[in-house]
């Protein structure tokens, strides 16, 4: 057993080395007759034979509208069968699909349009209270390389895909025939904490392999029907959702759009999923619906919570009241295509609440002392790293920004905090820009919010450092407080703190909140809170 906090994952599953294109036809000859994707939405459904008859149309199209090898198509829509039919075709003609994200504005639109190159977008015509064809005509005296622009349902879509239908199948072929596995195949942008996001460029081994060795941990066979409502134009949907169901001959079900939770429980009810996903606040609102027990779950046997820790007890209803024993944890980052630690299936529920798994199959990790760089002991915090076929291409356009990620050694560092354990099972502890450094002490701010969680009247709490004259920084707890429950004043806090925490771990502030500064993707904005932070209490005044 290693003394070091670096594990391998060996595995006697060799990788795929087949581009995605000829993945799905693999898939099509095995399982063609087979539920391939179901969208509930508008009750449309398809098997693996009637998929690929979409992708190819949907390829030709494009090819035969100037789309070519490393021509960037960006997809612009909530979770629908052309955001599906799109992913496959642009990897059959090997060009590179770049996720935007359905919640942009005008300026984000404009960035990533820009910033990728993109040559044609595939986009709904507008979503909830977006008017995407609107926010296409604002933007697009400013991207010159924008030659089409192809809306949902349009007349324009349907003309791409008759001309599909009607093009030489061998265009297609030999465009498919001429692509290698290590080609880039999609771009993903990060969710920009700091400043704009960074394109992730990923090829068709980063994805396939990593849903494809997601869905082996899941046990996934043919039989299995996995209900996605989390989002596609993230990798929770489109790599560990779309590419593990379809190299496996899995089916794919989209309950809705966007995620309803009434509208997930019906999904898997109806459709009978053996699987579901979903970030545990998706969980948590489903298992809250009025009408839970009205929906037979029975069919359920696993699933997947990623994007953030799960609570003990949510953990527990979700294998004992929607049965699924099986249920993994996953962690990962766009960077690295995206899972690297993942849960199995006979793990303990402690496991699973208090770790992300251990490393997937070939893939290494480690954790390492930030400032030297050297693998540090078993239960000793630090960067965890990963190495592997997940390791992105680089950031699109951007090699200063690559070059700090990967090191030359092919590492990519996540800027994770985490502790591997004497078995191999990794928990993350913060990240390194949260670590608040307070009169020399390091402070990880995730262990003082787990414990801030326990107090009765707290719901959420995120805890930053703001600048302080004498010892450098100071801890701030913002907190959001169960409905009735009185705002919870600092010295009130300070008492619950005392004699359970270490004195310099018990915030000087705190704020209470409705909400957090947040992302597009859900993650919160610390470095938003810190320049409330100093402004609300002066702190940048001499």
């Amino acid at each position: 057993m290693s003394t070091v906090s670096y594990a391998s994952g060996t595995s006697d599953v060799p990788l795929l080395g087949d581009t995605i294109g000829d993945n799905l036809d693999r898939a099509v000859a095995a399982y063609g007759e087979r539920d391939a994707l179901v969208e509930c939405a508008t009750g449309r459904r398809w098997t693996y034979r009637e998929l690929a008859a979409e992708v190819a149309a949907v390829a030709a199209g494009l090819l035969d509208s100037g789309v070519g090898k490393g021509d960037r198509v960006g997809i612009w829509a909530p979770n629908c069968a052309e955001w599906v039919f799109t992913q496959y075709a642009t990897a059959k003609i090997g060009a590179i699909m770049v996720n935007v994200n359905p919640a942009y504005r005008v300026h984000e639109l404009e960035y990533v349009l820009v910033q990728a190159g993109i040559d044609t977008l595939i986009a709904a015509p507008g979503f909830k209270s977006s008017d995407y064809a609107g926010m296409i005509e604002q933007v697009r005296p400013a991207c010159p390389e924008l030659r089409q622009v192809v809306l949902l349902g349009s007349p324009e879509w349907m003309a791409l895909a008759d001309r599909g239908r009607g093009a030489d199948p061998a265009l297609l072929a030999a465009a498919q025939a001429g692509l290698s596995a290590d080609d880039p195949i999609n771009i993903q942008y990060t969710s920009g904490t700091t400043g704009f996001p960074k394109g992730a460029t990923l090829s068709h081994h980063n994805i396939l392999n990593n849903g494809y060795f997601v869905g082996e941990l899941c046990g996934y066979t043919e039989a299995d029907r996995v209900a996605v409502p989390v989002p596609m134009y993230h990798c929770f949907g489109m790599v560990m959702g779309n590419l593990a169901c379809t190299s496996h001959g899995a089916c794919i079900v989209l309950p809705a759009p966007s995620f309803e939770p009434g509208a997930t429980l019906r999904a898997v009810s109806e459709e009978r999923c053996t699987s579901l996903y979903g970030v545990p606040t998706m969980f948590i609102a489903e298992l809250s619906e009025p009408d839970f027990d009205s929906h037979d779950l029975s069919s359920l046997r696993t699933g997947i919570m990623a994007g953030s820790p799960c609570p003990v007890e949510v953990m527990k209803q979700v294998i004992d009241r929607m049965g699924m024993a099986e249920v993994s944890i996953c962690y990962g980052m766009t960077e690295t295509s995206p899972v690297s630690t993942q849960t199995r299936t006979d793990d303990s529920v402690a496991r699973r609440v208090s770790t992300v798994g251990r490393v997937g199959p070939h893939l290494e990790v480690k954790i390492v002392d930030p400032a030297t760089g050297g693998t540090v002991p078993r239960g000793v915090a630090g960067e965890l790293c990963t190495r592997g076929y997940s390791v992105m291409l680089g950031y699109w356009a951007q090699p200063e920004a690559t070059a700090e990620a990967i090191d030359a050694a092919r590492w990519m560092h996540t800027g994770d905090l985490a502790v591997m354990d004497d078995d191999g099972y990794v928990n993350i502890t913060g990240r390194i820009k949260d670590m608040v450094i307070r009169g020399g002490e390091n402070i990880y701010p995730r262990e003082i919010e787990e414990f801030l969680y326990t107090h009765p009247d707290i719901v959420d709490a995120q805890v930053i450092g703001v600048p302080d004259a004498k010892y450098g920084e100071e801890l701030m707890a913002w907190v959001r407080m169960r409905p009735g429950a009185e705002p919870i004043t600092v010295e009130a806090l300070r008492e619950f703190c005392v004699g359970k925490l270490a004195h310099y771990k018990v915030p000087r502030y705190v704020r209470v909140v409705e909400e957090f500064p947040m992302t597009v993707t859900g993650k919160v904005r610390k470095v938003e809170m810190r320049a409330q932070a100093v402004e609300l209490l002066g702190l940048d005044t001499p």
